[in-house]
């Protein structure tokens, strides 16, 4: 299995996880944060198909962080701040994914050329941005209260 059909697979993986945990969550913000993540998993996919094909690519911008930082706003302003603590693991085990997959874009950023580096450390830093967004997540479900006054929030754009 190439670089890329392995890539595929994991980005296929981490869609159908977040789309199970999204389907697993009462809260409707966690529910639409997960499917961003999984949407983005999905352009990650399109991304190495096209690779793969050795198509020009061009990574797309995202603003998942202020997205996902909006809806917790909304969760706040709607009292919607009732979380299962229960999903705590299955929000770590997603960070143990989006670790592993930035990992492995990263070493096999060496194995290819410049322009397909550069993509692949590219999504290397929005699985970073994941890995991110699961942990403020986890912070959340721990301490709902605390959560959106951590300043910590508010430095999640210089990644």
């Amino acid at each position: 299995m190439n670089i890329y059909e392995y890539a595929m697979q994991m980005e296929k993986d981490g869609e159908n996880y977040y789309r199970d945990l999204a389907q697993k969550t009462q809260n409707k913000g966690l529910k639409s944060i997960m499917m961003m993540l999984a949407d983005a998993e999905v352009k990650h996919y399109n991304l190495f198909q096209n690779m793969k094909k050795h198509e020009m690519v061009r990574m797309p911008d995202t603003a998942i962080l202020n997205d996902v930082k909006n809806i917790f706003v909304k969760m706040r302003e709607e009292n919607q701040l009732q979380v299962d603590i229960a999903e705590v693991e299955l929000y770590r085990k997603a960070q143990d994914i989006e670790t592993k997959t930035r990992d492995f874009y990263i070493e096999k950023s060496v194995e290819v050329d410049a322009a397909q580096k550069e993509i692949l450390l590219k999504i290397a830093d929005e699985e970073k941005r994941h890995y991110l967004v699961l942990e403020k997540i986890i912070d959340f479900v721990n301490r709902p209260d605390y959560w959106l006054e951590n300043p910590e929030w508010y430095h999640l754009e210089d990644y």
